[in-house]
């Protein structure tokens, strides 16, 4: 769980960009941002590494597994899943799986997905930003930085007690956020370069 704050600054190309989620267009949008900052990480890239972030016992915590879980079930051959409802990565499983990650797959880009709050206005948006996720900001947990790009979907609104929050958010706004981040996503392995 991070917390979500719009980037700032005259090239936003290199920034966390915003999409909405409602949008018919969001996922083609974040699927040409998505692509463009793994062009920047790797000039040609033919896969790439998926880490999902959160849990299955808290609906506000859960997109990243859910989307791990939906993609998982896709097959997508140039993308490597993981956390899943299955199998989630969380604060106490984090470190452990992104070792296994580095000794596995040592050369593609690590895209984090993270739940996040965020303000009122941003609401059921998904931001997708060139650089690492610090999960657990949120509910005040520092788990160091983790991924190469980064993308959230901003499940409620920050407050001073996040945990209530997550326990009250909506299911339907986090399963929203997972179609359109995992239509994104799917759209993007399909532009790679095949493995």
């Amino acid at each position: 769980m991070e917390l979500s704050g719009k980037g700032t600054g005259p090239d936003m190309t290199d920034h966390t960009q915003y999409f909405d989620s409602r949008s018919p267009k969001a996922a083609r949008k974040m699927s040409t941002t998505l692509s463009s900052y793994l062009k920047k990480q790797t000039p040609a890239p033919s896969g790439l590494v998926l880490l999902c972030i959160g849990t299955d016992r808290v609906a506000g915590d859960s997109l990243g597994p859910l989307i791990g879980y939906k993609l998982s079930k896709q097959h997508i051959a140039n993308i490597y899943v993981y956390g899943t409802l299955q199998h989630p990565v969380h604060a106490l499983n984090l470190e452990k799986v992104q070792k296994e990650i580095k000794k596995r797959h040592p050369h593609l880009p690590v895209v984090a997905v993270d739940a996040s709050l965020g303000d009122r206005s941003d609401l059921e948006y998904i931001t997708v930003s060139p650089g690492a996720i610090y999960p657990g900001a949120g509910v005040d947990k520092s788990l160091g930085a983790v991924g190469d790009i980064s993308i959230t979907g901003v499940v409620n609104t920050a407050s001073s007690h996040p945990q209530a929050v997550l326990q009250v958010t909506r299911l339907h706004t986090v399963m929203q956020l997972a179609d359109v981040i995992c239509e994104g996503i799917a759209q993007t392995a399909a532009a790679l370069a095949p493995v």
